[in-house]
């Protein structure tokens, strides 16, 4: 098969022929680093990458599955890592300078399972340094540019792993979510990323363990290709406070739900959230198209309260775990989205933490009652078609200043509050023709639930030219764009 050809085919299917034998994990991998070397100049999607090793990985892969033995879930499937998630013996830099040559000497919980259910990792994908941001960009690997105008932001934070997927050059890679790491480049590159519940899937790194805003998570081209890797994600692990069980065949096959059983709610800004006029009309048009899948869909009021004010003080206090030494060590060696984080919580106070603890609690409630009405949540994915990546955020909104380089992500990090599980689906494009990303919201750890509902919406999505997954024309990124790389002070140490 054409490696062009290997290379658009989902997950699942590169999956069951590798294990037919039809497709060896090496034609496989050969593949991936041949379109990796055609696109990625132009993009900028992938940091530190290991090409050696991964073919020994992909060799011993395709030995295993030629002996018959029992293959993991993701056996011979190339994956990238997000640059923020250790991977042993693989240059792990944060996007920043203070970590430029790191190596970790062990993979976290969750690339371990990856690593254990047969993937052969090739890359770690770029990210803001910390993952402060939906900007991907860092001085340590530079700018990513979205696959549909590289001139244009990805989103992130999970930005690299976005991009690579758009651009066919990976079939699964990873993220996080804090405030819509996975969703909002989802969106932006029209792919699909989903951010489960908190505790499936083990982050043994994170400082404050029972905080439940951040979470890794699956990105993937279908919602079939996140599932598999969901299902290889999941670990019932004793070093997350948070954990608790969920089986990965629940997960990983399709059990496409009934839409037209479904009772559905939308909304364009949760009561509050800054949207352009221009994707309140986009949603409405896609709304329009769709309504008619399910039993009901209605337009519905929510209150989310004090929301804008409980989430900073909550996000500062976990960058307050995070980065104090560093902050005290030098505030200049952290760049201006950490340090505006950290002066945030430095700043605050007990009461105010306690404050926004009972904050959550009543917004968590009384989203929960409003759910009890309702199989699903739908909403727009990010408030504004993709801008400059040149651009570190968004400022302004319909002529009102936004108070912190974060609060144009409320649509996302207002759902992070309730821990409710959440998907970006592609949804056709915007009015600028770039991809229009629907925020699926499924109830308090329906995850099983919202994969089975975002499946049979993507199936029913795919003849609908309103509705169905934009692809990037992969023919313009044929040429380098250096300017991506402009922000980098100096090359990291590989070896």
């Amino acid at each position: 098969m054409p490696e062009e050809e290997l290379t658009r085919l989902t997950a699942v299917e590169l999956r069951r022929r590798i294990g037919s034998k039809e497709v060896s994990p090496v034609e496989a991998l050969e593949a991936s680093i041949a379109r990796i070397a055609a696109l990625n100049g132009a993009v900028n999607a992938l940091a530190a990458a290991d090409v050696a090793r991964a073919r020994r990985r992909a060799k011993a892969a395709e030995e295993a599955a030629l002996r018959g033995e029992a293959l993991g879930a993701l056996h011979g499937l190339p994956i990238g890592i997000k640059d923020l998630h250790e991977t042993e013996g693989l240059l792990t830099t944060y996007g920043s300078p203070l970590h430029r040559d790191f190596i970790p000497a062990h993979d976290a919980a969750m690339v371990a399972l990856v690593r254990k259910a047969g993937a052969v990792i090739i890359a770690k994908t770029n990210v803001p340094e910390f993952g402060a941001g939906a900007n991907t960009r860092n001085p340590v690997w530079g700018a990513t540019g979205n696959p549909f105008d590289p001139k244009l932001t990805a989103g992130g934070s999970s930005g690299g792993s976005a991009v690579a997927l758009a651009c066919d050059m990976l079939p699964i890679a990873t993220g996080s979510d804090t405030g819509g790491s996975l969703r909002i480049p989802a969106a932006m590159c029209g792919v699909v990323g989903f951010r489960p519940s908190p505790g499936l899937v083990p982050m043994d790194r994170r400082a404050l363990g029972w905080m439940p805003i951040s979470v890794l998570g699956p990105m993937g081209r279908t919602v079939g290709d996140v599932r598999l890797l969901f299902s290889a994600q999941l670990g019932f692990d004793d070093r997350e406070p948070l954990a608790f069980p969920l089986a990965p065949d629940a997960v990983a096959r399709s059990r496409l739900a009934d839409l037209g059983r479904l009772r559905v709610a939308w909304t364009a800004d949760f009561g509050g959230c800054p949207v352009s006029r221009e994707i309140r009309a986009v949603m409405r048009r896609k709304i329009a198209a769709m309504r008619h899948l399910f039993r009901a869909c209605d337009e519905v009021a929510f209150d989310f309260g004090a929301a804008d004010r409980c989430f900073d003080v909550i996000r500062a206090l976990n960058f307050i775990a995070r980065h104090q030494s560093a902050y005290q060590r030098d505030p200049l060696s952290l760049g201006p989205n950490v340090r505006s984080n950290y002066e945030m919580g430095a700043g605050m106070s007990l009461a105010d933490v306690a404050w926004a603890d009972a904050e959550q609690t009543r917004i968590f409630r009384a989203f929960q009652a409003q759910c009890r009405d309702y199989d699903l949540i739908l909403s727009p994915t990010t408030p504004v078609s993709p801008f400059p990546w040149t651009e570190l955020y968004v400022a302004e909104l319909e002529g009102k200043a936004l108070a912190n380089y974060y609060r144009w992500l409320a649509l996302t990090y207002w759902i992070t509050l309730t821990t409710n599980p959440a998907l970006s689906l592609p949804c056709g494009l915007d009015h600028k023709r770039m991809p229009f990303g629907l925020q699926l919201v499924g109830r308090f750890r329906g995850d099983a639930e919202l994969l089975d509902a975002a499946e049979a919406m993507e199936h029913a999505f795919a003849n609908n030219e309103e509705l169905r997954r934009p692809r990037p024309d992969t023919s313009m990124l044929l040429q380098p764009r250096p300017e991506l790389k402009s922000m980098v002070t100096h090359p990291p140490t590989l070896s």
